[in-house]
């Protein structure tokens, strides 16, 4: 697909000031889209917007399909007439971190409570509209229903270690019996999604009506305790009788990981997936681009071939790689949705040439990364050698903060003090800057390339350090909490970033 030279920023709506607990898609999801408007940035791009667990991860979310309902907006219920004012007394805190837990046992209440009272006045207009929504998508969303309240009925455990082991195996009888044992929960599901759906898509045609084009991600893998794995378990290398994975995805040990990563997603049994014509991913893929304009598809190098390890090993050192499906897969795609397929390649890493070839002859633009150019061997990484079909970025959520990084960070403590110096010195000389104000050279340099897309995360616009950091790969716990105060939201820069954008022809 051929993009339009733009800019953007990075920022999930957990990270939003207000709301209850976590930021969600209410009052400052549309300040922020009037920042973006007035700093003439047309792009928007958000992490997986799915349901997710306490730890808050979007990359190990219950359904490949539906949304978070922490994000629903409930101060927009309040305004819709399903709840009052005072529901909204004594919510979480609104400080510096997101927290979970909080937000789920504060909002999930009041969102039954609203429930309660439009199921019992929704007539006409609202009642058809949820009934719509309900047939519209059906294929995913009695599974997840179900899913999600027999997960609840059943202690929160996994869905290979339910109770009733016949509805653990999807079996159509058991679907049966427990569809109608749980159908007030389900329905409460069912409403949950179709209350998300239509704030994220309202939110989103208000960004389409200012210009501004949102970008989306879509993980390689489902996690193993989702509906998509206990719905279809043909299509994933997991155990028919059991339910445990067989192999799972992760990464080899390289320098920075001696044991690699374990990721705990179960890998496709990519023979059966192919067996069913890729219905299944291109029912996923579609469903991402109703929600999105274009998609990060996140591990691109797994369609060429990927990491497995089986399932009862403590590390990813006794893995191995295997052949994905290729070009294939993407020509499956296109078939199926058309041509013009939005997709950016999340190339960063162990990249082989076979990796480069694949995304190259499917026509999708990679990821450079300026935090990683002034490393031994990273020219490929700096402005000057990309490729127009590219998209910049300082950093992402996976990395420091642009302020973090060139004051050490984990660089640090991985490469050094000599290298590290180097390096440092590199960059300075390479961005012309005493580097008091190197998040903005980063910002500019981006800005100033040839990459289709420039991106920034907000947490650089705003010179942040590494307290501020959204995510540290192979940490379990501390991550995705980071979140925007509204005083940080009010000041951020607007005239510099605008004049920048103008600058260098992105201002769309």
């Amino acid at each position: 697909m051929s993009f339009t030279r733009s800019a953007g920023v990075l920022l999930h709506p957990s990270s939003l000031p207000g709301g209850q607990g976590i930021g969600d898609f209410g009052a400052a999801a549309r300040q922020f889209l009037d920042y973006l408007r007035r700093a003439k940035q047309t792009l928007w791009q958000v992490l997986p917007l799915g349901a997710v667990n306490d730890s808050g991860s979007p990359y190990q979310t219950f359904s490949s399909f539906a949304g978070n309902p922490l994000f629903i907006a409930l101060d927009d219920l309040v305004a819709a007439g399903l709840l009052r004012d005072e529901d909204l007394r004594h919510a979480p805190g609104n400080g510096a971190r997101a927290d979970f837990a909080a937000a789920r046992n504060f909002k999930m209440p009041r969102l039954r409570q609203a429930f309660d009272l439009f199921r019992r006045g929704a007539t006409g207009a609202a009642a058809a509209n949820f009934q719509r929504f309900k047939e519209a998508e059906k294929f995913w969303l009695d599974d997840y229903a179900l899913f999600a309240a027999a997960r609840e009925r059943f202690g929160g455990k996994p869905w290979w270690r339910w109770d009733d082991a016949d509805l653990a195996k999807h079996s159509p009888d058991a679907v049966k019996h427990w569809t109608a044992e749980l159908a007030d929960a389900g329905e409460f599901v069912k409403w949950t999604q179709f209350v998300f759906y239509a704030q994220w898509l309202g939110l989103k045609k208000r960004a389409n009506d200012a210009g501004i084009k949102i970008i989306g991600d879509i993980p390689i893998y489902p996690a193993h305790d989702s509906a998509d794995v206990w719905a279809a378990p043909e299509f994933f290398a997991v155990s028919r009788a059991t339910g445990e994975a067989q192999f799972v995805a992760g990464c080899p040990p390289d320098y920075f990981c001696a044991d690699g990563q374990l990721w705990g997603n179960p890998v496709y049994d990519w023979e059966a997936v192919k067996k069913d014509n890729y219905r299944w991913w291109a029912m996923r893929l579609r469903g991402a681009l109703r929600q999105t304009d274009i998609l990060r598809l996140d591990h691109f190098r797994g369609f060429e071939a990927y990491w497995a390890t089986p399932g009862t090993e403590k590390t990813a050192r006794n893995g191995k790689w295997v052949r994905g499906p290729g070009a294939e897969f993407f020509t499956a795609m296109k078939r199926e949705i058309g041509d013009d397929l939005p997709l950016i390649a999340e190339d960063l890493g162990a990249i082989t040439p076979a990796v480069n070839q694949l995304r190259d002859e499917c026509g999708f633009p990679g990821m450079k990364v300026l935090q990683f150019a002034f490393g031994d061997g990273a020219n490929f990484y700096r402005p000057h050698a990309y490729a127009t079909n590219s998209v910049v970025y300082t950093g992402t959520h996976d990395n420091d903060t642009t302020r973090g990084w060139y004051a050490g960070g984990a660089d640090y403590a991985n490469i050094g003090r000599d290298v590290f110096a180097q390096e440092r010195d590199l960059c300075r000389r390479y961005l012309a800057t005493d580097g008091r104000n190197i998040h903005w050279d980063l910002i500019r340099a981006a800005l100033a390339s040839v990459a289709v897309f420039a991106i920034y995360p907000l947490q650089d616009i705003l010179g942040l350090g590494n307290d501020c950091r959204m995510n540290r790969p192979g940490l379990g716990e501390g991550n995705w909490t980071w979140r925007l105060t509204a005083d940080q939201l009010a000041n951020a820069e607007v005239n510099y970033l605008r004049e920048l954008t103008e600058l260098f022809d992105r201002a769309g």
